[in-house]
């Protein structure tokens, strides 16, 4: 199998997306098909000797697509300063997209950070960040994040505190502008404010305006100015007898309380980000390399494959790799949420930033760098935090004709109250304000990212890995789940769990018997039972003269005594009848299990049951499931017995035995062509087709490679009750999108004809402009505070 990554172009939704995907799902030789439609990226996984690249191009072509290989494509991920609201976002995507050699481009407004793929042929990050601080942000290195977040933040609270500061005085004497003393203060102060707090909205206003765009600090910067032009001329009588009241506070207390809300937001941010912050840091910085000269100190960064390392009792594990010596306990809290150590000796794996509790360890390095668990882990996070939900689109558009909207509602209302109703001039003039500065498209541009943060940090934490913020979204909507069985619903190994001894022989005596005929051999049923009898106290005795059988079993002497343990075929062979045991062996074989028989010195002793047992909490994962409505259905390349026997213990809807590896992706095809959004649970390399075709795939953490690469979902506990939690989580945080996108909007449908004078014929209110801009600040740390609340949802999972 190869695989090839393309770019294409011309997709206008996630429609266009699946048509691609089943259009080449449906083609001899590709074996998966995704495409990743924020990223306007196409994966392949190919036979080269059935289908050739240029051919998935031909396809992809026909159905009126355009498409290229993305050969030597890079991928830079940055931090952006001065991102204020949706606006914003879509301005710095337009500016990004039209570079030349850029072929995607996701900005996350609630990480104030950027995602771009491009062609290092074509353009570097050089380039790239001069297209950035020409649309008039800040780019910020990747790795500066954490340290420039926290300078943001004491930034945005030390403005906040000069600004208030500066205007509390202004608040204070307002009805004292009669004193010429005071208004040269009030003049003095709500100056500085204006150009010194209100400065970095006026730059932001003209880098929108230059590119063509508007988002809140064009409404804000409009707001402002509108209030302190007019007291300043008003202050020096340019205005009038009548036209001399002034009001510096609104500009002055705007600014303050605008700048209270960017404070407070950036709290809130860094508090929906806490998850990928707390995996970040778990990375150890040091380890100790054992060298020919002895222990050495290095960086963590210096260890390469191969290297032998020393792991002390309290110390952070380097990085993945494999025990060579000594035993202890290890806390992996951090990859499986379990808080219970687990004990690891020669040749266990190990995970990097894991924490060795207990004993001396000797660790050789098998995966490095970007290679690591963790960094895959951080790696699969960022993305799904940078993705966009299908919901999302609705925001933008939203976002995208907001502001103009905006400006025309505040000129209509000055109209209206001027000119139709002939209200004074500054009445007329502060709603107008009012309305400006009350409408914010943050609120919107935020309810969506800050969920997902919040989302993908509580699956993280109870190990459920998110590759993309979509899932979340989309896995809220599944109504019906394929279940494979070996490995997902079952241990996927035999396990001893019925011994059957003929009257008159003890049960023990059958065991020894068994265990010794079977140690030898490295059958998975023999391991099986030589492990059962071992649970039950059995301690397998030698034999001599063995010899196995291939599909029958095998023959020995245990203390000159002839053995024979194997099939019903192998004993009748040997003139030993099975008959004695018929009845018991009919009912086992018709729960699916497979059986083995033991014969001493001619004599029949019993038979032992083998099966691929139920994991612990198949079923009440299965009932959980059919409980929130959901339709289960085993899938089994087993036998019909077998599986029979495993969907009545398991509890699931239906089931399909017999099945062939295509044979998975045909039936999660026949469930979406009943107009359903299937979701499909595997760990196998069989499984990888159906886990890439349904809607969302879920693999098992303990799985084959393949399965954990084609998932949207990775379980890491390998427990199928964190299906159950996943689907609870997905809906849990469309819930929060929907609710902060509802409070986006209704409090905008509420503010603007509040703040437009709606109230003041009927009860004589109206709403003043600095109130008006504390409560659009409020509205954004509202949307943010509200997703934060998403994490009471991890305890109830």
């Amino acid at each position: 199998m190869q695989k090839a990554t393309f770019a294409v172009s011309g997709m206008s939704c996630v429609n266009c997306a699946a048509r691609i995907e089943k259009a080449l799902a449906e083609r001899a030789g590709i074996a998966r098909a995704a495409v990743n439609f924020p990223m306007e990226e196409l994966l392949v996984e190919f036979d080269e000797a059935v289908v050739s690249r240029e051919e998935i191009e031909a396809q992809v072509v026909k159905l009126g697509y355009g498409i290229r290989v993305r050969a030597g494509a890079g991928e830079l991920r940055f931090g952006v300063k001065g991102l204020h609201c949706a606006s914003c976002v879509n301005n710095l995507e337009k500016h990004l997209l039209a570079a030349p050699g850029v072929t995607a481009a996701v900005v996350n407004l609630a990480q104030e950070s950027a995602l771009v793929r491009f062609d290092p042929a074509v353009i570097g990050q050089p380039e790239l960040f001069a297209v950035v601080t020409a649309a008039g942000y800040e780019p910020v290195p990747a790795g500066a994040g954490e340290e420039d977040e926290a300078k943001a933040y004491r930034s945005q609270r030390t403005w906040f505190i000069v600004s208030f500061v500066l205007a509390l005085p202004i608040m204070l004497t307002m009805g004292m502008h009669g004193n010429r003393a005071v208004g040269w203060l009030n003049l003095l102060l709500s100056t500085t404010v204006q150009f010194t707090a209100g400065l970095i909205f006026y730059r932001g206003a003209f880098y929108a305006l230059k590119s063509r765009s508007a988002n809140m600090d064009v409404l804000v910067a409009l707001g402002t100015s509108a209030a302190y032009f007019y007291s300043l001329f008003a202050f020096f009588g340019l205005f009038g007898e009548h036209g001399s009241e002034v009001f510096f506070e609104t500009s002055a207390m705007l600014i303050a309380f605008i700048r209270l809300g960017k404070y407070l937001e950036a709290r809130a941010r860094g508090k929906a980000g806490e998850a990928l912050k707390k995996l970040l840091k778990l990375q150890a910085d040091k380890a100790r390399l054992i060298t020919a000269d002895g222990e050495q100190e290095v960086p963590a960064s210096a260890v390469r494959v191969g290297d032998l390392l020393l792991v002390r009792p309290g110390e952070t594990v380097p990085t993945d790799g494999e025990i060579v010596d000594g035993t202890g306990s290890l806390d992996e809290s951090m990859v499986t949420g379990e808080s219970v150590p687990v004990e690891k000796g020669p040749g266990d794996a190990v995970t990097g930033a894991t924490i060795n509790r207990t004993g001396l360890l000797k660790v050789r390095a098998t995966r490095v760098g970007e290679e690591t668990l963790l960094a895959q882990i951080v790696r699969m996070v960022q993305e799904a935090q940078a993705d966009k939900a299908p919901i999302q689109r609705f925001a933008d558009r939203v976002s995208g004709v907001f502001v103009p909207v905006v400006v025309t509602l505040a000129l209509a209302t000055f109209a209206l109250w001027y000119l139709v109703l002939h209200e004074p001039f500054l009445f007329a003039f502060k709603l107008a304000i009012a309305v400006v500065v009350i409408a914010c498209p943050c609120a919107m541009g935020l309810a969506t990212p800050t969920a997902i943060m919040v989302g993908s940090g509580v699956g993280l934490a109870r190990g459920i890995l998110i590759k993309r913020g979509s899932v979340l979204e989309n896995i809220s909507r599944l109504q019906a789940i394929l279940l494979d069985k070996t490995g997902t619903l079952t241990e996927g190994r035999p396990t001893l769990t019925e011994v059957v001894a003929v009257p008159g022989v003890a049960e023990a005596r059958l065991l020894e018997c068994l265990a010794a005929a079977e140690a030898p051999s490295t059958h998975p049923l023999a391991q099986a039972v030589v492990e059962g009898a071992a649970a039950r106290g059995i301690v397998a005795p030698a034999v001599a003269e063995y010899r196995e059988q291939g599909g029958f079993g095998v023959s020995c002497t245990l203390d000159g005594v002839p053995l024979a343990a194997g099939s019903a075929r192998l004993l009748e062979e040997a003139g030993i009848a099975t008959a004695p045991l018929a009845d018991s062996a009919a009912r086992l074989a018709g729960e699916g299990k497979s059986l083995v028989y033991a014969a001493a010195g001619g004599e029949l002793l019993g038979l032992a049951a083998l099966a691929d047992r139920l994991k612990p909490s198949s079923a009440m994962a299965v009932a959980e499931l059919r409980r929130l409505g959901i339709t289960t259905c085993m899938i089994t390349g087993d036998q019909r017995v077998v599986a029979e026997a495993v969907a009545q213990q398991a509890g699931v809807d239906a089931f399909e035995a017999e099945v062939l590896p295509e044979r998975k992706q045909q039936v999660v095809q026949e469930y979406q062509a009943k107009g359903l959004s299937v979701g499909m649970v595997g760990d196998g390399i069989n499984d990888a087709p159906a886990l890439a075709r349904a809607d969302i795939g879920i693999a098992i953490g303990s799985g084959t490679d393949v399965a954990k690469e084609t998932g949207d979902v990775i379980l890491v506990r390998n427990d199928l009750l964190d299906v159950v939690r996943a689907v609870r989580l997905g809906r849990a945080t469309l819930a929060k999108i929907k609710q902060n996108l509802f409070w986006a909007l209704f409090y905008n449908i509420l503010g603007i004809p509040l703040a437009a004078g709606a109230l003041y014929y009927p009860f004589g209110i109206t709403l003043r402009p600095e109130f008006a801009g504390l409560a659009m600040a409020f509205s954004s740390v509202s949307v943010v505070t509200n997703s934060i609340l998403l994490r009471r949802v991890g305890k109830r999972l």
